[in-house]
This record gives structure tokens, C-alpha cells and sequence, in this order.
């Protein structure tokens, strides 16, 4: 089946709507081209849309230049794309199709540079929604060049001067900025990069007054298990079924939270309760974050290098492992829960929720997505709670311990000459690992300088204050510990 899914794979209806959002203003920028933003925000929209409620459209970048690939599949298909929503609901098993067209606009902002400055000036933005992992919201020094910035709050900053430049430092024109990293306080850690490019860049003082005073940057919090393009076999069947191919298809659980820290008045921009969505207004994130960030993605985090070192391909697969299965369970329960300030039946409800999406049938989601940056995930979604017991005078359960062991021995890495990272399974499996340059070329110089003492190799990242932000070499006896357990494989068959 040749046919993809663009303009011409349409009806005549399709056609018209496709024609109204590629003529309408962009009213957002979106820095991020991966699944999760489609199966979530972009889906979003595209309620809206439906119902009426958004006349505007999206323009989507790349925060990276690795990803212009899936760009040029976007525009390749003219802006669109097929989310897939399976699971259960309300206890009834659910399977929707959707066409999502929100995207006016899909280019490579680094060879098209001048085209993303453009935009920036447009009079018409009003937001801008981001996903660039943990590891793309950092502050890295940087210089200007006169060509794209790499960093993606560099180009936030630089982007608002010349919004700034453009419109005189119109107190009108400051942009809604919405973060979806899963950062604690992800807006304020963005507008904080990017108030210290605007002073390494040496822009005016009234610039950064214009920052502070006209823009909004919102801290959120995002829940939705979104595996991306599914299984081969599946994709194939569901291509014959539509007669059409999609090369972004895209599968993502019912389940869908937004959590933003704001005044519901903002709902007049973006009117995404008034759809129906699960979407919250709220003027302390503080609960859905902790929960969410330590509970779901701290056990995502914890089982995704110990389910790869195991050869385990899936998270449903490592729910259903004799012994890893429970052990994720107790590790939620007994070591995670007794660190968070709630109350103790609101934790497991919330935990017991968890795992049964983790068990969706229908969701295959990938250990080898989630593991992508697993290093800035750890610090912030397990190390919190490694610090609680370290601070306390507490012994490290030995669980948590396990899974940085696993972290550390996952990175195990060596760089070949296409500059790829690969790591091999307690079996002599190869598996890739995606992570920043420059921290795994650090993880790899660790590793072959300790040569065959992993002792040493762990001691050495862990008190790398470079990779961490801070030294963990407090915690090196326990992870020696079960690192030394999960080389010997004990309890893992």
C-alpha cells in the first residue's frame, strides 16, 4: 500500500478542514516533535478545534537537530497524523481513531533559522508549549553566533528579544509560555535559563524588565502514557484496515491530566476544560507534581535500565515478571510512598491506579522510550527520594539502591565511530542509549578508567558533580552493593 496520508489520501471534507488550520494565524509554537506532545497537547487542540473553540493553528520545531527526521515526515504529510486512543474507561474497553491536523506550520529550525525568528515576531503568537525532556531544559553557557541557538531555553530567550525589538517592548505582546518537562516548577526553571542567557547576551536591562513584567511562564505538570507508533504487526493491519500509511502514527492510553498553575481566566486563550478535558487550573501544582513525578515516572524510571539489562522490551512485560513485577510494587509502596506528604490512602489509590495502566493490554510501551535521558530523569524523579532517607540518617532501601545500580551499569557505554552509545544486556544483548553527548562521553571515560573494578566505575559517577549537580558519593556503598547482586543475576529468573 503506497498511499500515505497527506492532502490527497482526503475527502472532500478532510480537505476543507485541512485548508482552514494551514490558513490559520499561528497562535502557537510548539518546541518538540515527539509522541508525547502529539498523543497529549496537539490532541488537545485538535478537541477544541472540533468543538470550535481555537481558530488558531501550531507551527512545531525540533528542539534538536537529531529530529529532523520526524519533521520532515510532519510536513511530508501535510501537518497530520492518526492518534489511536486504547484502554480501559470507566471499565470499558476503548478504541478510538482520530486524524490530528493542527500544524500550519512543520520546519527544521536549524537550516531555517530566519523562518523561526519570523514567527517569533508575528503578532499572532500567544503561546509557547514545550517537551524537550528533562535533559533540554537546562541552562548551558552558550555564544551567539548569528545562527541557531542549540539550547532550547537559549532560543527562548532570544526569540523573545527580538519579539521585544520587533514590537518596541510592547507590554501586549509578551508571550504564555508552557513548559512540559517534567521538571518541579518547570516555569520557573525556564524563565530562570533564560533571564541568564539575556545577561550573558548582554541584552538591555529594560529587556529583562520586559521578561519579568509581560510574559507568563507557566509551571505544569503532564500525565499521559503515550507509547508512540505501535508494534509492527499492528501498524500494518490498521494501515490495510484505513488504506492509508501513517509514518507518525501515534497510540496513547484514555487517561490524560494537565495540571497548570494559573488563573482559570487563561481558559479564554485556551479553553481546554471548556472541551472537556481533564485539564486543572490551580494555584498550587506542588500535589499533582510530587505525586505524579515520584509515583508514575519514578517507577517508569526505576524499571526501565533493569527491564533493558533483562532483556524485557515492554512495561506491561515487566509487570508480568515473576519477581520484577512485585518487586516495582514494593518498591512504590514500601520505599517511595512513606516519603511524600500526603495522606497514606490518597498515596496507594493514586499507586494502585498506576499500576493498573501499567497493565493496559492494548499499550505497548517501550522500556527503550523510556529509558531515553534517563539521567536527568533519575536526578529528578528518584534521587529526591534516595535524598530523603541519605538526609535522614535512614538505611537506602535496598530496592532503590537496585535501581540506580541498574541506572549505572545501563550506561555502561562505549561510543562508536558513528558517534552512537551502546551498551550490551547481562545476556551480551546491544542496546542503544540516548542521552547528552557529552554526560554519556563523561559515563564512558568513568567506565574505562575504571576497567574491570564496577566499584570504582560507580564511585567515580556518582561523586561526578558535573552529571549530577551534585555529589551522591554518600550513596556508593549501596549501589556497589546491588550492583554486585545484579551481576550475579540473583532472584532475576
Amino acid at each position: 500500500m503506497s498511499l500515505l496520508l497527506n492532502r490527497a489520501a482526503l475527502d472532500e471534507r478532510g480537505r476543507g478542514r485541512l485548508d482552514e488550520v494551514q490558513g490559520a494565524p499561528v497562535t502557537i509554537l510548539q518546541i518538540g516533535e515527539g509522541n508525547f506532545l502529539r498523543g497529549f497537547t496537539d490532541w488537545m487542540i485538535q478537541a477544541c478545534r472540533n468543538q470550535g473553540l481555537f481558530s488558531g493553528s501550531i507551527a512545531v520545531v525540533q528542539p534538536r537537530p537529531s529530529g529532523r527526521a520526524k519533521i520532515e515526515k510532519l510536513a511530508a504529510q501535510d501537518g497530520m497524523y492518526t492518534l489511536v486512543t486504547q484502554g480501559l474507561e470507566n471499565g470499558q474497553e476503548v478504541c478510538r481513531k482520530e486524524t490530528i491536523g493542527v500544524f500550519s506550520q512543520a520546519f527544521d529550525p536549524y537550516s531555517e533559522w530566519k523562518r523561526l525568528l519570523e514567527l517569533a515576531a508575528s503578532p499572532e503568537l500567544r503561546i509557547v508549549i514545550s517537551n524537550t525532556t528533562e535533559a533540554g531544559l537546562v541552562y548551558r553557557p552558550e555564544k551567539l553566533t548569528g545562527g541557531p541557538i542549540q539550547s532550547y531555553p537559549g532560543k527562548i530567550a532570544y526569540l523573545l528579544y527580538e519579539r521585544y525589538k520587533t514590537f518596541l517592548g510592547d507590554p501586549e505582546k509578551g508571550l504564555i509560555l508552557l513548559p512540559c518537562e517534567l521538571l518541579e516548577r518547570n516555569g520557573d526553571v525556564l524563565k530562570a535559563a533564560v533571564l541568564q542567557y539575556s545577561k550573558d547576551w548582554k541584552f538591555p536591562a529594560a529587556f529583562h524588565d520586559w521578561i519579568k513584567q509581560h510574559n507568563r511562564f507557566l509551571s505544569s505538570l503532564v500525565d499521559r502514557i503515550v507509547p508512540g507508533y505501535p508494534e509492527e504487526a499492528q501498524a500494518e493491519a490498521w494501515f490495510h484496515e484505513w488504506g492509508y500509511r501513517d509514518e507518525l502514527l501515534c497510540t496513547a492510553e484514555p487517561y490524560h491530566l494537565w495540571a497548570i498553575e494559573a488563573e482559570p481566566e487563561l481558559e479564554a486563550i485556551l479553553p481546554l476544560r471548556k472541551a472537556g478535558l481533564n485539564v486543572h487550573w490551580t494555584d498550587d501544582l506542588k500535589p499533582f507534581q510530587q505525586q505524579k513525578v515520584r509515583i508514575l515516572n519514578g517507577a517508569h524510571t526505576w524499571m526501565a535500565p533493569l527491564g533493558i539489562l533483562h532483556d524485557i522490551e515492554h512495561v506491561r512485560a515487566f509487570m508480568e515478571h515473576p519477581e520484577f513485577g512485585a518487586a516495582v510494587r514494593e518498591t512504590v509502596w514500601r520505599d517511595i510512598l512513606p516519603t511524600l506528604p500526603y495522606g497514606e490512602n490518597e498515596l496507594k489509590t493514586y499507586a494502585d491506579s498506576v499500576f493498573d495502566r501499567f497493565g493496559n493490554p492494548y499499550i505497548r510501551h517501550r522500556l527503550a522510550d523510556i529509558a531515553m535521558n534517563s539521567m536527568g530523569k533519575f536526578s529528578v524523579r528518584l534521587m529526591p527520594t534516595l535524598a530523603h532517607y541519605a538526609e535522614s540518617g535512614e538505611a537506602i532501601p535496598a530496592r532503590l539502591a537496585l535501581g540506580l545500580a541498574a541506572l549505572l551499569r545501563y550506561y555502561k557505554v562505549t561510543k562508536g565511530s558513528d558517534g552512537e552509545f551502546t551498551g550490551t544486556s547481562l545476556k551480551g544483548i546491544r542496546y542503544v542509549v540516548r542521552d547528552d553527548s557529552n554526560a554519556l562521553d563523561r559515563i564512558a571515560g568513568h567506565w574505562q578508567a575504571a576497567g574491570a573494578s564496577n566499584a570504582d566505575a560507580i564511585g567515580a559517577i556518582l561523586a561526578d558533580k558535573e552529571l549530577w549537580g551534585s555529589s551522591w558519593s554518600g550513596l556508593a556503598e549501596s549501589v556497589i552493593v546491588q550492583s554486585e547482586v545484579l551481576e550475579r543475576g540473583e532472584g532475576n529468573e
